[in-house]
């Protein structure tokens, strides 16, 4: 019998300009966020992911310490706490970006894996940290991950997480695929212009180099005061193939959803045997240079 799970990649705008105040950002992008789960599980998704920090704008366009108030603890915080009510009422796999502090001065940009009966079953902390050309100062922000690359069982498959400029490095993306991902979900916030060409040239890539499905999100729209560039939507899911076989539109607010055929894993990697040989012995130069 097929093992058909069906997906869903939640792209969003913000509500408010950067300047409004923080707590009413986060309100209102958690409510925003909340319809927009129900309407995903409405349309039968059993794994849904939120884009990056997904309750406010993408502030890192500018270097404040204003947006330090809006870390949260995981998993006692009440963002995630939320999602844990709300994935086990809803019967939903969760994947939930958000900014956390582990204490006082130590931030990451994190993403929560909650499982469908509302069980937090850990974290990613986001590896490669941005601070490139206007508007991407995301050093000041974030510390650098330190939990590897993990995948998490879940009541859809086992499930991984990269976090957007991670994308652009092909390793940890292996290494995914080697810890036994079958889903991996990536979101982003990204703009028009340098990177474009890229957003669905590399993760298709990723899906067939290492024989998983991958989901990428992104946010739609101009975010003021900053208005850095268009977060220009396309969320989509690949097979293990490379091929995109769902796509969001380019500037609306949207649940991308899919049925993803774990069966085709298999299928593809019977055919393209990578993991059989690839020869680790021989890419030393890869960690030493």
């Amino acid at each position: 019998m097929a093992r058909i799970v069906k997906g869903g990649l939640i792209q969003a705008s913000v509500t408010h300009e950067g300047n409004a105040p923080l707590e009413e950002i986060k309100a209102a992008m958690i409510e925003k966020h909340m319809t927009m789960i129900e309407e995903a599980a409405a349309k039968g998704c059993q794994v849904v992911c939120l884009q990056e920090i997904f309750y406010g704008p993408y502030f890192c366009c500018e270097q404040d310490t204003r947006w330090y108030d809006t870390t949260e603890e995981i998993p006692n915080g009440p963002t995630t706490q939320l999602m844990m009510e709300t994935a086990r009422r809803l019967g939903l796999v969760l994947i939930v970006p958000i900014y956390e502090v582990e204490q006082a001065g130590v931030y990451y940009n994190t993403a929560s894996v909650i499982d469908a009966d509302g069980t937090y079953l850990g974290i990613y902390r986001k590896n490669h940290i941005p601070h490139v050309h206007p508007g991407f100062w995301e050093k000041f922000y974030f510390k650098p991950g330190n939990l590897g690359y993990p995948v998490f069982e879940t009541a859809v498959g086992k499930v991984g997480v990269y976090i957007c400029y991670d994308r652009h490095f092909p390793d940890g993306a292996r290494c995914l695929g080697l810890n036994g991902a079958e889903i991996v979900f990536n979101p982003s916030a990204t703009v028009a212009g340098l990177s474009e060409y890229l957003w669905k040239l590399e993760q298709p890539a990723h899906a067939a180099a290492n024989g998983y499905f991958l989901g990428a999100i992104n946010r739609v729209g101009y975010e003021k005061p900053w208005e850095m560039g268009e977060f220009y939507g396309q969320s989509y899911f690949c097979d293990p193939r490379g091929q995109i076989f769902a796509i969001g539109s380019r500037d609306k607010d949207e649940v991308v959803v899919a049925d993803i055929d774990l069966d085709l894993i298999r299928e593809v990697r019977n055919t393209w045997q990578f993991f059989r040989d690839r020869r680790p012995e021989t890419y030393g130069a890869i960690t030493e240079l």
